[in-house]
């Protein structure tokens, strides 16, 4: 028998000793009784005692210890309350497990955690009909995923999600993008971040003596453990993850200075709500307001403003104007008459990595530990053993998402695992027929009632209502319902979901309006063309993307189905009034298109240059062309309209030139002089 199934035999055979006895016992009554140690030396059991209760600890279920009195020899004594195995019942609503039935569905298949969310949902959902393949109105898509990127970014992934909860040092090769090299990393791990579509670590670097966050695409190779001990580190009590979140990229690193950027009334509102907590905005003399903020890169605080084109314009300190004028200086200069000839050179080899660390299918999935999955498969065989009834194979399997062979091996385990003196907790048996029988009378009731969530499988549960609770107040209900039955929140430790900023009051009324199939009127700001419209629409469905959410609507005016960023919404109003839904419409069946791909049907390709300074960056998230002798790249980048394509080159800040077509390079070039042509703010020069 392998070591790892003796290992699961004894460390089931424990908790079910543990809770038949209902009463503190000795080490040496374990060693006799319990499956799997009485043929061990005394030193032999000392170790696989201590490691089991180890890796039982790291799993949420904690044995209770009685020391000894100072000046006593009498042994430590051991229990098991059953509320620290058992999950206490969770009330949830028919529409909180609608909801959570859609989270399943959607992430199955596109979520690294989806096999321990499966088995989440069948333990909080015991004693009801199961969610799992039931049918809702889908108003949820999902553009951006938490996939792992592949197979071998998943192993990555499900290593470090075990050594956070282990406390295991780890360590592996690292490509740092700023010093172009890459160098053995050995790190304390504490946290997961999912963002913009990636993966991230935090973590202590032995080699920075900092916390530092890595991104998980950029690890070359394998992640390994340091040491061979059961546990090297503990995590700072005063580490806080939320720092690490919706962190603003020009406050990366230590800080170099205070900015002021010139803000315009038109988007001073948009700047208050979406970067209020990076800054200050105040009202500015002579019109418009000021946002100062502290900054550490200035090229990316160049960008920001950029990126709003007229609309701001960084006033202060002096040498960052001047860097500013000196980037746009080089804009303009790019663009007049013919581009310049480029000099390609044969391509460089480079790890590929898929945009938004997509899944290429099912490879991604992290597989839960083997032990969530017996203890989820012993609960659903006593269920069928008290009603009587015989399962069948191919439904536990499609249930449990495991093959007929995994089904066969599992019920092997569990029909070993006993509570001591000969007496078994289940004997189950796999007929010819392709039913499973399982004895009336469960020798146990260890396993009788849902098991506490394992770290994984509460991490899985609520990062999946993290994903997609903006598109759901009931998903928003379920996850403190799940928190409060968890005894705690697990994005405190382990998989935290960071999600684009939304104004509550704007996400409130289109989940209404969604919902209850009513009009929906809106000033919504469009800023590739930079204006204003009052728009009433027919919303159908929510979905994000890598930046931000959407609502998926019928512009009644238009007569056409669009999509509306729901952070560009500046006020948002419910009618009364209700509608149809309009009957053959799919409002999201383009989810797998642009919000993935970031191409929108019909668009046309750029060619553009990319500096060598900036060419690491680009190579990540555009599609490589050619390379060029300076160092430097040509890319191409998707357009619709050539506001967008503007938009995007502006906010490379002078790294980017546009090759072709010719009236994109005209389109950049009258958008960076018109910055020169805006009226300074009050005070010293500005751009």
């Amino acid at each position: 028998m392998a070591k790892d199934t003796e290992k699961l035999i004894r460390q089931l055979s424990l908790i079910s000793y543990l809770m038949a006895e209902r009463r503190p016992v000795t080490a040496t009554e374990i060693r006799r009784d319990v499956e799997g140690y009485s043929d061990m030396t005394e030193d032999a059991f000392a170790r696989r005692f201590y490691a089991d209760r180890a890796e039982l600890d790291a799993l949420g279920i904690h044995l209770s210890v009685d020391k000894p009195a100072d000046g006593f020899s009498e042994q430590e004594n051991y229990s098991l309350a059953p509320e620290a195995f058992h999950l206490p019942p969770i009330a949830f609503t028919d529409a909180e497990r609608a909801a959570l039935q859609t989270a399943l569905t959607l992430l199955d298949g596109e979520f690294a955690y989806a096999e321990p969310l499966r088995l989440a949902l069948q333990q909080i959902t015991w004693g009801r009909p199961s969610p799992l393949g039931s049918d809702s109105r889908q108003t949820i898509g999902l553009g951006i995923t938490a996939s792992a990127g592949g197979a071998e970014l998943s192993a990555r992934l499900a290593k470090i999600d075990t050594a956070i909860y282990r406390r295991k040092r780890i360590e592996f090769e690292y490509y740092t993008m700023q010093s172009d090299e890459t160098a053995t990393r050995v790190v304390d791990p504490y946290h997961l971040l999912f963002e913009g579509g990636q993966f991230y670590l935090v973590g202590y670097s032995k080699e920075r003596g900092a916390v530092r966050v890595f991104r998980l695409s950029r690890i070359r190779g394998k992640v390994a453990y340091a040491t061979k001990a059961e546990h090297d580190f503990q995590r700072p009590a005063d580490f806080d993850p939320r720092l690490y979140a919706n962190r603003i990229p020009w406050q990366l690193g230590e800080p170099v200075g205070e900015a002021s950027i010139w803000i315009s009334d038109e988007i001073a509102w948009y700047v208050e709500r979406q970067y209020g907590a990076y800054g200050r905005l105040v009202a500015a003399e002579d019109g418009g307001h000021v946002f100062t903020t502290a900054y550490s890169i200035d090229r990316l605080l160049i960008s920001w403003a950029l990126s709003f084109g007229e609309h701001a314009r960084i006033v202060g300190p002096a040498a960052l104007v001047d860097e500013a004028r000196r980037r746009v200086d080089h804009l303009i200069e790019a663009h007049r008459g013919e581009p310049e000839a480029v000099r390609s050179v044969p391509p460089r080899t480079v790890l590929e990595v898929e945009p938004n660390g997509r899944s290429r299918g099912t490879e991604a999935a992290i597989r839960p530990e083997r032990f969530a999955r017996l203890v989820t498969l012993a609960t659903v065989l006593i269920s069928a053993a008290r009603a009587d009834s015989r399962l069948s194979v191919v439904d536990v399997c499609a249930q449990l998402n495991i093959t007929p062979q995994e089904l066969r091996e599992d019920i092997s385990v569990l029909n070993v695992v006993n509570f001591g003196g000969g007496a078994y907790v289940i004997y189950a048996e796999v007929l010819p027929s392709g039913e499973i029988e399982v004895d009336p009378e469960p020798y146990s009731d260890t396993f009788d009632r849902p098991a506490r969530l394992l770290p994984i499988e509460g991490q899985a549960l609520v990062a999946a209502i993290d994903l997609l609770k903006l598109a759901s107040p009931e998903l928003r209900s379920a996850r403190e319902k799940v928190v409060a039955a968890l005894g705690r929140d697990p994005v405190e430790e382990g998989l935290q979901i960071v999600s684009p900023i939304v104004e509550n009051d704007i996400t409130h009324a289109v989940e209404v309006a969604v919902h209850e199939s009513r009009l929906l009127r809106m000033e919504y700001w469009t800023q590739n063309e930079d204006r204003y419209s009052d728009r009433v629409v027919e919303p159908y469905a929510l979905f994000n993307g890598t930046e931000a959410w959407y609502v998926a609507a019928w512009d009644v005016e238009r007569g056409r189905l669009q999509h509306f960023r729901l952070d560009r919404i500046k006020q948002a109003e419910v009618l009364l009034e209700r509608f149809e839904p309009r009957e053959g419409l799919n409002p999201i069946a383009d989810i797998g298109g642009w919000p993935r791909t970031g191409t929108v049907g019909g668009s046309r390709v750029a060619r553009v240059r990319v500096s060598k300074a900036q060419a690491r960056w680009a190579r990540e998230q555009r599609t490589v062309l050619a390379d060029l002798e300076d160092g430097g790249i040509v890319v191409e980048i998707s357009f619709k309209g050539t506001d967008f394509l503007v938009r995007e080159v502006l906010k490379e800040a002078g790294d980017a030139v546009v090759l072709e077509p010719a009236d994109a390079r005209e389109a950049v070039l009258a958008a960076a002089e018109r910055l020169f042509a805006a009226k300074p703010a009050q005070g010293a020069g500005s751009l």
